[in-house]
């Protein structure tokens, strides 16, 4: 990266129902031991020195929780709560639309409001090496045994070349804005950004990240968000 007094800022699409959670309340702003799962994810960004301005995208129902949250656990950094959209690609593009006088080289990093566990260092590490290397997704290296098939076992697969994407991902403000119009023209909806950048031919670079960033979808993953907090806390 060749300025050094480019921003970064972090984006946060809310905008999702969650209907693999057994919830009537989106699975981000519902609360455990008396905090909303949102809110802990909000304050990793919150403590790094590295995140200048925080923009979250949401349903415009929770933009006053949203606000509260704010408030209440003193999240200075958030600077716009914006609309989301039907998708997350239109949740992050509103978002990303959003950002005052954005410069070429501006780090925007995408990071799942059910997503807790991200730790500091991770998201420290990332951006850093984004910084080095032009761009960083955060995924987790497999290391079970993984086979393709319907009903029978068709063909192995090469675990030593195989990731689970995560988040945050992190690409300059240009590069992520030109394959989110790209994307927008073509009318193609890709399931993260790194698709998108990808699909733009882009390299993306890879930073490896820990198991226990993991998206909370279901009660069982609830249940070992709780023993991580637990954890942590003693």
């Amino acid at each position: 990266m060749k300025n050094k007094d480019y921003k970064t800022i972090a984006i946060i699409p809310a905008g999702g129902r969650g209907t693999r959670f057994d919830s009537s309340l989106p699975k981000q702003y519902v609360k455990v031991n008396g905090k909303e799962i949102i809110a802990y994810t909000l304050e990793v960004f919150q403590q790094s020195h590295l995140i200048d301005e925080i923009i979250i995208s949401a349903e415009e129902e929770f933009f006053k929780l949203l606000k509260e949250i704010k408030l209440k656990y003193n999240l200075t950094k958030i600077t716009g709560i914006v609309k989301g959209g039907a998708t997350r690609q239109e949740s992050v593009n509103n978002a990303l639309s959003a950002i005052k006088n954005p410069q070429p080289d501006d780090l925007v990093a995408v990071h799942d409001a059910a997503r807790p566990m991200l730790l500091l260092e991770t998201l420290t590490g990332a951006i850093n090496y984004a910084k080095e290397k032009g761009n960083a997704v955060v995924a987790f290296k497999i290391h079970d045994t993984l086979f393709e098939g319907e009903k029978i076992v068709e063909k192995y697969l090469n675990r030593d070349k195989i990731y689970s994407v995560q988040t945050p991902q992190i690409f300059p403000y240009t590069q992520l804005r030109k394959a989110m119009d790209l994307a927008i023209k073509e009318n193609f909806n890709g399931t993260d950004e790194s698709s998108l950048v990808f699909r733009s031919s882009k390299k993306v670079n890879i930073f490896e990240g820990k198991p226990d960033n993991i998206k909370i979808t279901s009660q069982n993953d609830l249940t070992l968000f709780k023993f991580f907090l637990n954890f942590k806390n003693k």
